[in-house]
């Protein structure tokens, strides 16, 4: 995600920032980044049904958030389950 002037989502990329389904309900500024990632992937590994539904929404798509490219992110743990197998 960008504000930058002019930035537009790519076509077919779907945000996953916190209003959303996807959101990471573990927020960094009170756990730290590592530990509110860890806290989504076991979230949506207790979840088979959520789990699922990624797959099923997710699979193929890029997925956008606020999150710095060069850190860990809940959209990797989503990435990762969209597109497993």
């Amino acid at each position: 995600m960008s504000r930058q002037r002019g930035w537009r989502k790519p076509a077919g990329a779907v945000y996953v920032s916190r209003p959303t389904r996807w959101g990471n309900p573990y927020r960094v500024d009170e756990l730290g980044r590592q530990e509110a990632v860890a806290r989504y992937a076991a979230h949506l590994a207790a979840d088979p049904a959520l789990a699922a539904e990624a797959r099923s929404a997710l699979a193929g798509r890029d997925l956008l958030c606020w999150c710095p490219l060069d850190e860990p992110c809940h959209a990797d743990v989503l990435l990762a389950v969209a597109n497993a197998g």
